[in-house]
Formats: structure tokens, sequence, C-alpha cells
């Protein structure tokens, strides 16, 4: 029996474990991250693996400009993005990487660096009282949340094991007695409500209090980072400042952590940049235990859901290496972040080699000082490296995939993201059933992201703004449906936690059309919606084109709105449309009220069609629409006196008083203009026209007229997803026969 698999075995372990000490306690540092063999064998190395050497070069010149400069641990005042703030972000890596350095070159300036600093925070912690800043749920000391104390906690005690045994007894005992013992305790015992929890903050004290207990050979620390503070005392109502509930029924510490967030597939449900942040404590942490408690074999745990994550994320990424904005989520952050570089290497050296991540350390053009990082370098000298490839790939969400989940279609330079995933715990958005469409890396159908500017002080102190609340949590935010201006949920966290959409099918068997489709049945009381997205090649087209196919199915009359928030500059629209005298606020709530309306147009019985040019090419969204639906054309920074906001076009299709109704559109990629030449080619849309043939509750058929007169079909089934059925439907007098859930009929006369 896999040992980790078995909880039961674990938690007995455990018992053993304390009662006997850890077997790694007796083991010479360093041992966490760095061992005395791995070290023996970096040094042996030096100068013969030229990735590793050139990454060291930089280190230590960055690490001796420090040691210029002095030693600056100042008082404790400022948000993220404050001088103090930085700084002692500053001192944390620094300590990281200075004790590395010690090890590596035996060059005792370091670990005289590393020690002098820590006995200038001993002086000053010792004495220290919570940061001033009031606005966190869990107060830090050196900074204003205890996650960042977290953060500061995971690097110091790397850099202590580096030192260790070069340090005197007496130094020992006055850091671990003033210094690393209290720290460990504040994050844990005195802040529970930021400790015992399953959450992305959770994981970061985990791994602090676990990894400095390695150190110390402190058996509580450790038991307590594997399966968080027993009693509590935490109540069922509390809340973080994401407005996310604390109590998690009992489920807390690194394990829970483990067991929960993340998905079979190796997806992490708070979604990919708050998966990158969270990698670094889990994969680090988890090397301690592979080094220190090999016994655990702790990735070797659900799966090896901690190293099969590693692709995941990556597979989250558009062509630059950028993560998808799913959920709290700032635009432009990539697998080149220090994270990605750590979980790519250990990955690569604890799982199973996989050539495809050296691809991806190769593009990052550094490596950790480490075993795992020289081990990738070695690889890459011997030229062992292959391109990380990027297909149609799809995650389930959930501990155990049946949660909804993700999928990313994949055709030439184009890739559409499908979000159909659970609520993503406080970070997550209301926006099921949303997409976002990128093209050479770069977003033509955006999803805003997040409303925050990490570190940049004079924003909030760097930390979330009240428009993310206001606007981006907010459906209308997102390419998705929105009924009676209503978010989902009605933008409740503790009713969207408990739900999740379903995957109605994912094919990719077709190396022409691939298709998702998902169902969300919970977002509105008494409405249903089957939205189905396919990226579809066609002779007939230069580029591979969306199809879009939302059924609604409503108890009532509602008005529906479904926007499209494009990036880029409109070009041409055949929409017959009035433009206000004054522009004014959409609505008043529910991130309405940050959108100027700034023309209004009806469809005037023809499919309403949008062109605009990006990055010197053009896109065109066609929509099939009906005699009464207005097209709206907003822009957003309404109510936004402090520019907190973009000022993001979109265009929102507006169908009032209906009940069960289906839209239905496309997005072709057609054309490009040369500034140069200033000549464009095929800048006009090649479909002509929309039309839903057939609408049941057992099928929905649209019919594609291409410009040049030819017709296209494509057919879902409602309510039938197998792919062994067998269908058989009559069209406009034509009997058509395919196997599995939707059908497709390229182009023809």
């Amino acid at each position: 029996m896999n040992y980790v698999l078995d909880k039961i075995a674990t938690r007995v372990y455990v018992l053993l474990f304390l009662l006997v000490g850890l077997v790694g306690n007796s083991q010479s540092h360093p041992k966490l991250i760095l061992t005395k063999t791995g070290v023996q064998k970096i040094r042996e190395n030096l100068g013969k693996v030229p990735l590793f050497d050139a990454s060291l070069q930089k280190v230590k010149e960055e690490v001796d400009a420090k040691i210029i400069l002095g030693i600056d641990v100042p008082i404790p005042k400022d948000y993220s993005g404050g001088y103090t703030h930085e700084q002692h972000k500053r001192n944390f890596l620094m300590l990281q990487k200075a004790g590395v350095l010690f090890q590596i070159l035996q060059d005792e300036k370091y670990a005289v660096y590393v020690r002098d600093m820590f006995l200038q925070y001993e002086a000053m912690y010792k004495n220290l009282s919570i940061h001033p800043k009031e606005r966190s749920y869990a107060r830090g000391k050196l900074f204003w949340q205890c996650l960042n104390d977290s953060n500061w906690l995971v690097y110091a005690s790397q850099a202590y094991d580096c030192i260790y045994d070069w340090l005197s007894k007496k130094e020992r005992d006055i850091l671990e007695k003033n210094l690393f013992r209290p720290f460990a305790d504040f994050i844990s015992v005195k802040n529970p409500q930021f400790f015992n929890r399953v959450h992305n903050h959770s994981t970061w004290g985990n791994a602090a209090v676990g990894m400095i207990g390695l150190v110390m050979g402190d058996d509580d620390l450790v038991n307590r980072a594997l399966y968080g503070i027993k009693n509590d005392g935490l109540n069922t109502t509390a809340k973080d400042n994401d407005g996310g509930f604390i109590k998690t029924d009992g489920k807390a510490g690194f394990l829970a952590n483990l067991d929960e967030p993340f998905s079979p597939d190796g997806y992490y449900t708070e979604g990919p940049y708050y998966q990158r942040y969270a990698m670094y404590p889990f994969l680090i942490f988890a090397v301690a235990l592979n080094n220190v408690e090999p016994e655990l074999k702790i990735f070797e745990y659900r799966d090896s859901v901690l190293l099969k994550s590693v692709k995941t994320l990556v597979n989250l990424t558009d062509k630059d290496g950028e993560f998808f904005p799913i959920n709290d989520a700032q635009k432009g952050m990539s697998y080149f972040s220090r994270e990605l570089t750590t979980a790519a290497n250990i990955a690569y050296h604890y799982g199973i080699q996989d050539a495809e991540l050296l691809g991806v350390a190769r593009k990052q053009n550094r490596v950790v000082l480490d075993d795992s990082g020289m081990a990738v370098a070695k690889a890459i000298a011997q030229d062992k490296t292959t391109p990380f490839i990027k297909n149609s790939v799809r995650y389930t969400d959930g501990p155990k995939g049946k949660q909804g989940g993700i999928a990313v279609l994949r055709k030439q330079d184009l890739e559409l993201v499908f979000k159909y995933t659970a609520q993503g715990l406080s970070h997550g958005h209301y926006d099921k059933l949303s997409f976002m469409l990128y093209q050479d890396g770069e977003d033509v159908v955006q999803d805003y992201g997040m409303a925050r500017f990490v570190n940049i002080e004079q924003k909030g102190g760097g930390n979330y703004l009240k428009e993310n609340k206001t606007w981006a949590k907010q459906t209308i935010a997102h390419n998705t449906l929105v009924v009676d201006e209503t978010s989902h949920f009605n933008g409740k966290y503790e009713i969207g936690s408990k739900h999740h959409s379903k995957e109605y099918f994912f094919d990719i068997s077709d190396s022409k059309v691939h298709v998702v489709s998902a169902k969300e049945e919970n977002a509105y009381p008494g409405i249903a919606m089957l939205r189905t997205m396919a990226m579809i090649e066609s002779e007939e087209l230069d580029s591979p084109f969306v199809l879009d196919i939302l059924k609604v199915a409503s108890d009532k009359k509602h008005n529906y709105d479904l926007p499209i928030h494009y990036m880029g500059q409109v070009i041409h629209t055949n929409i017959p449309y009035d433009v206000p005298e004054q522009i004014e606020p959409l609505g008043n709530k529910n991130g309405y009220q940050h959108l100027y309306l700034e023309v209004k147009g009806n469809s005037n019985f023809q499919d309403g069609k949008l062109t605009w040019m990006r990055n010197n090419k053009f896109y065109t969204w066609t929509s099939n629409a009906k005699k009464e639906d207005e097209f709206l054309f907003t822009r957003l920074g309404a109510n936004d006196p402090e520019f907190n906001l973009r000022r993001d076009a979109s265009t929102i299709l507006r169908r009032k008083e209906s009940q069960n109704t289906t839209f239905v559109s496309t997005i072709e990629s057609h054309g490009s203009y040369s500034p140069v030449t200033e000549l464009s080619t095929n800048s006009k849309s090649k479909i002509k026209e929309l039309k839903i043939a057939l609408d049941t509750d057992l099928y929905t058929a649209v019919t594609l007229e291409h410009t040049n007169g030819k017709l296209g079909l494509f057919v879902v089934s409602n309510q039938d997803s197998s792919v062994e059925k067998i269908h058989k439907l009559n069209i406009n007098e034509t009997e058509y026969q395919w196997k599995g859930p939707y059908h497709f009929v390229d182009f023809k006369p």
C-alpha cells in the first residue's frame, strides 16, 4: 500500500514520529533544500555546466552588491509597495540567496551577512508589536498581513539551514528562542484564522512553520504544519478581507491544502495566477520533507499531484507564457516568474524528467541553485531539451475532479479558454461559462483580471481595490450571460461556493473541430444554461473561427445581457445606432455602474456585426439577432474617480422579456494591415449570415452562410452527450446522421 495515500496510516506514523523524533534531525546541515551530498556534487561541477554557472554568477553579483550597501532592518509601517514592506521582502530574498552562496562557494562573508541580519531581526522581533496597518484579517508583524510574514519565514528557514552548523550553539539558541519559534507561533497558534484553512495563504503559513520546524528539529511545529491546529476555536461566520469564509470544517494543514484545492489533473481551484504563487511553498516544503523525512513520500501523494500540477500550470499560459487571467489575476504574470523557475526545476528533478520541462527552463534562461537546478542545467547542456507543445486540453476542478473544469481549445495561433469551474475560493469571480480568446499571445476577447496594482503603493497600498468587488468580480465584467443585471449567485460567495458548473462534453478527436460544452443550473434560480463553444478549421476561411451557442431555459421571462469584451479599435459595424446627448452609466450596481453607455443600436432584422483591429489583425464578431434585440456599446470608467479601472470597451447584446432563448455567434480572425505599406488584406468577414435552423429541447442546429454562397452546418445534441449515440435528424428537408454529441458539415454548395 502506498504510504501517503492512506491517511490513517499517515496519522499513526506521525504519532510514532513525535515519540521517537524526526529521523532527519540527526542529519548535519544543510538538509532542507540543499544537502551535504548535493552541495558537494554542485561544487564538483562548477565551471562545467554553463546555465548553472551563469545563474550562480548573477546571484553572486546581486548579493555582493547588497552586502556592500549594508543591512537595513526597518521598523515595519507600510503597506505593499511601501519602503519598509519592500525592504523586508528584499531582505528575505537576500537571506536565502546568501545562504546558498555560502554553501556553494564556502565564502564566510555570506554566512556573516546572514547571521548579522538574523541577529538584527532577533533584536527587533522580540519587542515588536503587531503591524500598524489594520486592513488584514490576520495582521503580521514584519508585514501588514501574516501571509507576507510567512513568505519571510519560508525563505529565512532556508538561509538558517545553510548556516546552521557554522553558527555557535549560543547564537542558534538566541535565534530560536527569540526569533524563529515566536515567529512560527505567531503565524500559527496566534493567528489560526490565517493558518487553519484551505487557501494559498495557509499554504505559505504551513510551509513556513514546517520548514523552520525541520531545521530546528521541532517535531511539534512539523506536525502542526502537516495537520493544522487542533481545537482552534474558529467560528463558521468569520471571513477574510477577500470575502471568503475562514473555517474549513476541520480541514487544515499542508496535506489538507494538497487534498482540497487540487483536482486529480493538477488544476488549482483558485486559478493559475494563484497556483503560480502557491507552487513555491508547496514544492519547496515538499523538497524539504523529501530530504528530511523521505518515508513520507510526499511527491507520491495523491498520485503525484504536485509534480503533475506543474505541467498543468504551464499549459494554462498563452503563447508567450503568460497565465490566463482566471479569477483574481494580474494580467502579464508568466512562467518567467521566480516561482515557476523553482517549480519547473523541482518537477523535472523529482518527477519523470520530462524533456518538455527543460524546454520551459531553457526559455527561462536560469536555474535555481540547488540539486534540481543542477540537474536541469546538466540536461540542457546535454541537449535533452524538447519544446513544450501546447495542444487543446481540459482540466477538471475539485478534489475528485467532479466540480466542472476549464478547457483550452488551440488551433494554429488561436487559443480559446472556456471556464466552467467551481467558485475558486475567495479569489473566485462570478462568471460561469465565460470565455476569453487569444491570438499569438495577445488577448482578443479579454477577461479583465483583477482590479489591483500589486506592490504599487499609490494604488491602495498595492492591495485589492474596492473596484475588484464592484467590477472585476461581477458577471458583466466577463464574457458570459447576465440576467436582469444581476451577477451569478447574486455575487454572494456563500452561495457561489456551494455550486459548480458541469461539463457536458469535451471532444478534440476531430483534427478540424475541437468542441467543449458545459451546463450551469445554479447561477440564477429557475434558469439553466448550456453553452457549446467550438474552434473550427474550414477550407473556406484563412484562419480557424469560433462558434458559440448559448441555450437558455427559464421558468419565466427575464432580460438577458451577453457582453463581449473585445480588445482593439472598432473598424466597422453594420448595426444602426443612436448617440445619446449625454453619456451616462448603464446602471447603478453589479458592475453596470462602471460602464458608460456610448451608443445604442438595434438589430434591424439582421445579424449584428462588429469588426475591430488588434495588433494590425482584423476580427469580426457576428451575432444572430432577433428583431427587438439591442446592441449597447459601452466603455469602462464610470464612477471611478481615482482612475482605478482601464478604459476598455465592450459590446452587449441585450434581449428583453425573453424566456427560453438561444444566442448564436461567431468570431473570425481574418486579414491584416501593414502600417508600412498602408495596405489591408481580407479586412472583411467571410461569414455572411448565421441562422438557427432548428432549436428544440433535443437539438440546436445552426447554418453558416459564406460570402461565396456556400453553407456550413453545426448541430449539437442538447440532452445526450454520449460519444456512442447515433443521431438522425431532418434539417431543411435534408436527412443527417452522425455519431456523438455534435455534427459539423463544412461550407459546401
